[in-house]
């Protein structure tokens, strides 16, 4: 039975950072980005990350082995995985396959034995193929609700209007206007800081003479700056600012990763969503973790993955969650406390505390970013004026009264064909296979609600 002294491990949701890949620029005041591709080194990391979370969680001797988790074949019943395939050109989706290559390795058990009696293994020595969904920005909110955001795009300026960002940007004066001779023409603007970070971090990882020539401090002082300005971007004062939209809009996987494990009669005990490092930002800062762990305020390294662990205690009760952090190359997860207490949450005060906030519909990204055209909002805007016009009675007041229900029926009913041929329906895939609205949000066990 997988189980630390206090609890027994009853699933894991797990987010986790793409590896390492080539340069690529954001703009600084909408983050759209460039495409880019992963290295080979990425892949490496994504994979010695799976074969760590394989060893944690798939491995019947370990003490947080998955109860009842297939430790050798791929078993879909027990997993969902989505990636984003977004503005980083299939990075974040290639690192994921790496990742699953590491949890589920090749095996020579992968076979089928035929009717003539012959036995075939799948190539590459029993290669696992294992589903992963994507998830295109375009389409969905969840992975990048930052994307064509009005409001959060108004959060960033008034950050760089502020008074504390003016105050770095004169205290940094001085070191940024040493950086051009490395940035080969970028901007040395502290607005700027994400692209001069990542031009200097992917160099010196790829560039044997750029490393050679950089200044031994410079790279930390720009990761320092970059942190800065980036956990400021992406957070904000109250867990439901549009600061920390990123965190807000992924957090519903998050919640039905949690409802998913509760799910007594078909399980689902592994949930991962692989992503950018925005969301980690916003998370840290939701939760609690970056204000009580100074350090993690800031980007997290390639193939960083963080591990909520839902466990039910020894002594019963309602389960509880262990929130657990590895940065890269980190040997193992360290473990934090988050929501202002000490050791394991209680899965009701998770919920309570980031239910209310989670964005769980693209009509509600809609309202909370001011979008009326992009990610599916143009579309929902349109079936809501035909069906409006549709129903639109040409009628005496006395007769609009009594026709008002059927009317209201045609409406939905209009909007829901504009959609449909629109495939807004299509827009959000796990909102249809698990759907649930945080208002509403509830969790059973045994009958009985959490």
């Amino acid at each position: 039975m997988s189980q630390d002294a206090n609890s027994q491990l009853l699933g894991v949701v797990l987010l986790v950072r793409h590896g390492d890949r080539r340069g690529f620029y954001q703009d600084p005041e909408t983050y759209t980005a460039t495409a880019t591709q992963i290295t080979p080194l990425g892949n490496q990391q994504e994979y010695l990350l799976g074969s760590y979370l394989r060893s944690l969680y798939l491995n019947q001797s370990s003490p947080s082995y998955i109860t009842g988790m297939s430790t050798g074949l791929f078993n879909p019943s027990q997993v969902y995985i989505q990636a984003d395939f977004g503005d980083e050109n299939g990075v974040v989706y290639d690192s994921c396959v790496s990742l699953t290559q590491g949890l589920w390795p090749a095996t020579l058990s992968n076979n089928i034995t035929l009717a003539n009696g012959t036995t075939i293994t799948a190539p590459l020595g029993g290669y696992q193929y294992i589903p992963i969904e994507t998830v295109d920005p375009n389409l969905s909110t969840a992975l990048e609700g930052f994307a064509n955001c009005n409001t959060f795009d108004t959060h960033t300026t008034a950050f760089y209007n502020s008074s504390i960002f003016q105050e770095m940007a004169a205290q940094s004066a001085s070191f940024l206007d040493s950086l051009p001779p490395y940035l080969n023409g970028r901007s040395v603007q502290l607005e700027n800081m994400w692209n001069i970070f990542d031009f200097m971090n992917v160099n010196d990882i790829h560039n044997a003479t750029f490393a050679q020539d950089l200044p031994a401090t410079y790279l930390a002082q720009v990761r320092t700056l970059a942190n800065w300005h980036e956990y400021n971007v992406f957070s904000d004062q109250t867990i439901g600012g549009i600061g920390n939209i990123a965190g807000m809009a992924i957090m519903p996987s998050i919640l039905n990763g949690f409802a998913d494990i509760m799910n007594s009669s078909n399980p689902v005990q592994l949930s991962i969503t692989a992503i950018a490092y925005k969301p980690f930002l916003s998370l840290f800062n939701m939760t609690g973790v970056a204000s009580a762990n100074p350090s993690l305020a800031g980007i997290v390294n390639y193939a960083s993955a963080v591990a909520l662990e839902l466990r039910q205690p020894s002594g019963g009760g309602e389960p509880v969650i262990r929130f657990n952090f590895k940065n890269g190359s980190d040997a193992t997860f360290v473990t934090y406390n988050f929501l202002n207490r000490t050791g394991d949450v209680p899965l009701s005060a998770f919920i309570d505390a980031m239910a209310p906030v989670a964005i769980n519909t693209t009509t509600a990204w809609c309202s909370v970013c001011a979008n009326n055209q992009d990610s599916g909002c143009g579309a929902l805007a349109l079936a809501r004026e035909q069906g409006e016009a549709a129903a639109r009675p040409k009628i005496s007041p006395a007769g609009a009264g009594v026709l008002g229900a059927g009317l209201t029926l045609i409406v939905v009913a209009l909007m829901g064909i504009t959609l449909t041929f629109l495939g807004i329906l299509t827009i959000n895939k796990f909102w249809r296979r698990r759907p649930r609205h945080p208002g509403t949000f509830e969790l059973k066990r045994d009958g009985e609600s959490i």
